[in-house]
Parts: structure tokens; C-alpha cells; sequence
């Protein structure tokens, strides 16, 4: 099983993210009382719905890259393009977006660099192979 180093980190990358919206939907469920109460940012349920949605993706696209399947490599373009869209349209539209902008911005980049690499090396692979997938 040797894997590139750019595929590891995208699988890192990934069940991280996997994990928060995991979290964050717990969260909005268990707390809904609290943050209907104090908050100006989406009702509870719906974030929690988005964030099992994201989950779901997250799982998916895990399966599809550990099974080397063919379409993990655009669900993993295709996920990440959406997935800042709407991390940013959540930030911008119901959040206080003036804390911390630097450090999402440095995210988002260091985690496109990452995926970008992925998706070359595979790419770059299947011309090499094309057995492989």
C-alpha cells in the first residue's frame, strides 16, 4: 500500500473535515435551545442537516480514494470547490466573518495546494499505468 505522500495528506485532510461537520452537527443538535436563543447564524437544524450531508460526502469520497476508484479523483475537485463555496458563503453570509480571516484564508490555500498535488499524482499515475485503475 504506498501511497504518495499528496494522497495521505488529502486522506487526512478529508477525515478531519469529516469529523468537524460530524462534531458540528452534534453540536447544533444538542445546543439548538442555546443557539436559537443567542445566535444570528442559521437555525440549528438546518446547519446540522448541511453538516450530515458534508459527512456523508466525506465518508464517500474517503471509500472512493482508499478503494482507488476512478471517480474519487473529480469528487475530490468537485468536493473541495464546493465545500469552499459554502464555507465561505456560510462565514460571509451568517457569521461574524472578521475574526481569524487570515488564518481560514492560509487554510483554505494550504488545503487546496494539497488537493491539487493529489489529484496530479493520480493523474500523472494513470497516464504512466492505465492499468491501475
Amino acid at each position: 500500500m504506498n501511497r504518495p505522500i499528496s494522497v495521505t495528506l488529502t486522506l487526512i485532510v478529508v477525515l478531519i473535515l469529516t469529523i468537524w461537520n460530524l462534531i458540528k452537527a452534534w453540536t447544533a443538535l444538542a445546543w439548538r435551545n442555546v443557539l436559537n436563543e443567542f445566535s444570528v447564524s442559521l437555525m440549528p437544524e438546518i446547519t446540522a442537516v448541511v453538516s450530515i450531508i458534508w459527512v456523508v460526502i466525506g465518508l464517500v469520497l474517503m471509500w472512493g480514494i482508499l478503494q482507488k476508484k476512478v471517480w474519487s479523483k473529480k469528487m475530490l475537485v468537485g468536493t473541495a470547490i464546493s465545500y469552499m463555496v459554502w464555507f465561505w458563503s456560510e462565514r460571509i453570509i451568517w457569521q461574524n466573518s472578521q475574526t481569524n480571516t487570515v488564518f481560514a484564508v492560509s487554510v483554505n490555500i494550504i488545503f487546496l495546494i494539497i488537493i491539487y498535488f493529489a489529484t496530479r499524482e493520480a493523474y500523472e499515475r494513470t497516464i504512466e499505468n492505465p492499468e491501475i485503475e
